[in-house]
């Protein structure tokens, strides 16, 4: 049986190869690159992300990686965003008063957790969209995060016939978008590769939609 390709996108971000390591133990052959060619011929596209969102977006912008995520998701290929790789979907980022430009996938902004502790740190539960790929399965497990800010709300209408996205929320201080399925577009705020047993469970799941 064919394992599933996977790139891991190398645009200067830490991170890559907890993700690598844990995408070969679920059983995808995994590729760490920012090659144009190689990032659109996999079965699945990993966006990791660690630190600030503007450095994040330069560090994509560099690569041209904006272009390589919106070619997949044009033609309905499989990308999945993990903690700053999720925030960089959305609209904007608003750090210490300053606004970066998104990737403009969905509606919204990224800010700064309104919480007496920060940042986020550790472990969580998660509270899943009805219906559910993402967390079938694995719907009252604990995940594991690093971050002070997030998507507070979730803004994007239903587009018939286009299914309604799946929004997973999660609290600290606050409610925050935890996960999204999106049509080919899945996203974590939380990091699945340092999850344990219920990540690599949510890695898996992930690597079984790829077309």
């Amino acid at each position: 049986m064919r394992r599933p390709s996977v790139a891991v996108l190398d645009y200067g971000s830490g991170n890559l190869r907890s993700a690598q390591r844990a995408l070969e133990r679920v059983g995808a052959d995994v590729a760490v690159t920012r090659d144009v060619d190689v990032v659109a011929a996999v079965d699945g596209l990993v966006v990791p992300g660690v630190g600030a969102y503007a450095a994040c977006m330069n560090g994509l912008h560099a690569v041209r990686g904006p272009q390589m995520i919106e070619r997949r998701l044009a033609g309905g290929r499989p990308v999945l965003g993990i903690c700053v790789g999720m925030q960089v979907m959305f609209e904007h980022g608003v750090e210490h008063g300053v606004v970066t430009e998104g990737l403009g996938e969905w509606p919204g902004e990224v800010e700064r957790l309104n919480a007496d502790v920060l940042p986020h740190m550790g472990w969580n539960t998660v509270t899943p969209a009805p219906g559910s790929l993402m967390f079938a399965g694995i719907e009252q497990e604990r995940f594991y995060f690093v971050h002070s800010y997030a998507a507070r709300s979730w803004t994007m209408p239903a587009q018939p016939p286009m299914p309604e996205p799946k929004v997973t929320w999660a609290e600290h201080g606050q409610p925050f978008v935890a996960a999204v399925e999106n049509g080919p577009l899945w996203a974590t705020q939380f990091h699945p590769e340092k999850s344990g047993d219920a990540g690599a469970h949510l890695l898996r799941t992930w690597l079984t939609h790829l077309d």
